[in-house]
């Protein structure tokens, strides 16, 4: 009877979205279009900023989110994104999509407390017939073996019986305009093998590019886990490659075009590896590996690396420095570039942080410069000023940490000092590292 409550119409869906970050906001609005989604943020500031079509993250155009906002909670059969801070506001929905952050501590240990709170919140509205859907990053076994529970505890409800889930693992690229949300593939399961199909139909009604359904939550969980864990031992290997040629002085990104040039070659760039994804995802697939007696090498030798990057780049300025008979001692330095990639705000685990520590270390004073950051952000989460002004001054270091579309056509000749060193971390002026 509750399988066939679901299985009415498309129609009879409402969606209510826990989380309306990188993830939840361009999926919020995307549901939309078709259904009557609740976008829920427990951050007054965010819901607030987001009724009145401004988005903070810059994923979703104003245009695009005043298109689908409504100023009250949509009932069935009606369409549009009503943002609220209010859990009240999740009581009559039957759809829970959960996205929210999935974390490490300070020691790379994953931290599920706001996947947990969110499982606490969710148990508080959810009732028979309902299904959960997570998007956040986990190891394979989170959802049923960790989250549901908590569900469980919360309702009341028996899972597969009362109430089923499903995980769909996000896969947003931060700052990236051409693949956004419904242009990207899907991959979706289900608790049953109903439920899969449920959870199929669903995404596969507003995601352009299709879907994938795998055969369990686990699959999916794992699949999720191993996209980036794939990325980042490809980049460590690069890096690697850096380091080596470096002491070679070949020129990396020479050497990788020509390899290139092989049909079956994969292109990766050498670089810093930060951000909510490929530099946290691997600790999951790590931890769980353990809990089962195996230390993964590779995985965790590939982190190593990639995470010793900022430092790497640190000693490579350094010396750059020294050579051009630059006093390092009292240096002046620009970063461009604080966020943990190109043209996007979003500066969670950014490692640009590692290569101004390293420099401060040696008594440089470093101006940081990013236009995109939120200056308030930087300073609570990192202890830096940041300004949103690119200064009026010259300076014997300047260096390009994040590649956004307006430092690629800066004047940086007005910014050196007459001995100067421009280092480019991104690879993206050309021979420019003297």
């Amino acid at each position: 009877m509750v399988l066939e409550k679901l299985k009415v119409s498309m129609g009879s869906f409402k969606i209510s979205i826990i989380g309306l970050g990188y993830v939840g906001l361009p999926l919020a609005r995307i549901f939309a279009t078709r259904y009557p989604v609740v976008g829920f943020d427990i951050s007054i500031q965010r819901v607030e900023a987001l009724r009145e079509g401004r988005d903070v993250t810059l994923e979703v155009e104003e245009n695009a989110l005043l298109s689908v906002l409504v100023k009250k909670n949509p009932s069935y059969g009606e369409k549009g994104l009503f943002c609220s801070y209010d859990m009240e506001d999740l009581g009559d929905s039957n759809i829970y999509i959960i996205t929210v952050p999935t974390p490490v501590d300070k020691n790379n240990r994953p931290d599920l407390t706001p996947l947990f709170k969110a499982s606490e919140t969710v148990g508080k509205v959810i009732r028979k017939g309902d299904i959960v859907i997570y998007e956040s990053t986990v190891y394979p076994g989170a959802t049923e073996e960790d989250c549901v529970p908590i569900i469980e505890s919360r309702s009341g409800l028996k899972f597969n019986v009362d109430f089923f889930a499903g995980y769909s693992p996000e896969r947003i690229n931060p700052g990236d305009r051409e693949h956004t949300v419904e242009k990207i593939l899907k991959v979706t399961s289900g608790s049953t093998p109903d439920i899969g199909k449920i959870v199929d139909r669903l995404y596969g009604s507003v995601i352009l590019a299709g879907t994938h359904l795998a055969p369990s939550i686990r699959v999916a969980e794992a699949a999720k886990v191993i996209e980036n864990s794939q990325r980042d031992i490809n980049i460590a290997f690069v890096n690697e490659l850096a380091k080596i040629f470096s002491l070679m002085e070949i020129d990396t990104n020479a050497v990788l075009e020509a390899a290139g040039t092989k049909w079956n070659f994969l292109s990766f760039r050498p670089g810093l590896v930060g951000g909510h994804c490929i530099g946290v995802d691997p600790y999951y697939l790590a931890q769980k590996a353990q809990e089962y007696g195996y230390h993964p090498e590779i995985i965790l030798a590939g982190r190593r690396l990639n995470d010793s990057m900022g430092s790497y780049f640190a000693q490579q300025i350094i010396k750059a420095m020294i050579k051009k008979d630059i006093r390092v001692n009292g240096a002046e330095a620009l970063m461009l570039g604080i966020t943990f990639k190109e043209n996007c705000p979003d500066i969670r685990n950014t490692k640009i942080i590692d290569v101004i520590k390293a420099l401060e270390e040696y008594d440089i004073k470093i101006t940081v410069y990013d236009p995109l950051a939120d200056l308030g952000e930087v300073e609570k989460e990192y202890s830096v000023t940041c300004t949103e002004r690119l200064p009026d001054q010259r300076y014997d270091t300047i260096i390009l940490g994040v590649a956004h579309k307006e430092f690629l056509s800066l004047n940086f000749e007005a910014l050196k000092k007459e001995n100067a060193v421009v280092y480019d971390v991104k690879g993206v002026l050309g021979n420019v590292n003297f």
